[in-house]
């Protein structure tokens, strides 16, 4: 893994609606990527991305958009945000066994003004048995799960409003997020309920945009811009018994725990790390539940531990684990987690501003909320 490296970053504006089309979206935020590198797009010969029921554009279109002469590696997953950290290290394995030597890898969509997937119904094998009784909308499956860790680890709503309050600390210094008000704890409780136990601030903001990062071999990254953000460990992982589609979770056996609890062994072996050499984490923050369980099941804090260790500071610039330092998808914006993985890069290249954490030679890197998902542990070029 340690052969690859992300070289640079790429955004387009978030927003709550915009007339430009997914394909612009996409192809601003590759080219904004590649610009950051430094790398001429005729170097460019692998293209990864994702959607969720269709919301986005195949790879493809971007390799024509770019003008690519030639595409040697080309993935596009039906998946959703346990993708962007899988997507990448998928990159890195196909640079290291020469398959690709630059692979681009975006997420694009409207996820405000055009589908959206808080309202989206996901087809599959349980649909016919959920969506009579109305358990349909995505949040409620999280919110499930939400309630059944609260309940075992001994932890409540106050933990969940520490994460969102954190978060937005971060947020009010990031240009790009599209929550950037402050969040006092009044504001929390005054927030309306959405499904016991979230609240409004509890949720990802949707939003209008695209994000990319570029992957290239960590000889080459050596020689363009920004120092290399190294990919030192990447895994995907799926738990046991999983389901027969995104909404049937009904044969999971322990809801206080996610897919993390697999990943972690993966990532530390492969890294050659312990949680105790991780500087910060990017925890995939689709709701605020989804931070705490990653916390815990990273081995970044005890079990049961993690709503304690947010409110005592610990995810703070200054303190022991900064986390989710773009305000996270809860403030920044949901493109699914790409933007986390961006984040993470510009982190441990040191280019995080007025949000650069002081140790930034380890970070860990999730995608994902529920049963399966994946990681990244993202190293300077040490």
């Amino acid at each position: 893994m340690t052969r690859a490296a992300i070289a640079g970053v790429g955004y387009t504006e978030f927003t709550t609606g915009t007339e430009k089309s997914i394909l612009a979206l996409a192809l601003q935020a590759s080219s904004s990527a590649l610009d950051d590198a430094g790398l001429d797009r005729r170097e460019v010969d692998g293209i990864a991305s994702f959607m969720v029921l269709h919301d986005s554009v195949p790879t493809q279109s971007i390799a024509t958009g770019l003008g690519l002469e030639q595409l040697r590696y080309s993935l596009d997953l039906d998946l959703g945000g346990q993708a962007p950290c899988h997507l990448v290290a998928q990159a890195a394995a196909a640079i290291a066994s020469g398959q690709a030597n630059t692979v681009v890898v975006y997420r694009a969509l409207k996820g405000r003004s055009g589908a959206r997937v808080g309202a989206m119904e996901f087809p599959g094998g349980g649909g016919q048995f959920r969506y009579p009784i109305g358990y349909g909308a995505y949040m409620m499956y999280v919110a499930m799960w939400a309630q059944r860790f609260l309940h075992e680890t001994g932890q409540d709503s106050t933990d969940l409003a520490a994460v969102a309050m954190a978060q937005r600390c971060y947020a009010e210094t990031n240009q790009r997020a599209v929550r950037r008000g402050q969040l006092t704890a009044e504001d929390y409780w005054d927030s309306p309920m959405v499904v016991d136990p979230f609240r409004a601030a509890d949720c990802t903001v949707e939003v209008d945009g695209a994000c990319a990062v570029v992957v290239t071999s960590l000889e080459r990254a050596r020689d363009l811009r920004h120092p290399a953000a190294v990919v030192a460990a990447g895994s995907y992982r799926a738990g046991p018994r999983s389901g027969l589609d995104i909404g049937d979770h009904l044969s999971w056996r322990d809801y206080s725990r996610n897919y993390t609890t697999w990943l972690a062994p993966d990532l530390y072996r492969q890294a050659d790390v312990t949680p105790d050499d991780v500087g910060f984490a990017e925890i995939y923050d689709c709701f605020t539940s989804t931070v705490l369980m990653g916390l815990e099941g990273m081995g970044l804090c005890g079990r049961g531990e993690s709503g304690a260790f947010i409110r005592s500071g610990g995810t703070a610039l200054d303190g022991r684990l900064p986390t989710n330092t773009h305000g996270g998808l809860l403030s920044e914006g949901y493109l699914h987690g790409m933007n986390t993985v961006a984040e993470a890069a510009l982190q441990v290249q040191g280019r995080g501003g007025d949000r650069q954490v002081p140790n930034r030679d380890v970070c860990v890197v999730t995608s994902g909320a529920l049963m399966d998902g994946s990681g990244l542990i993202l190293t300077t070029d040490r």
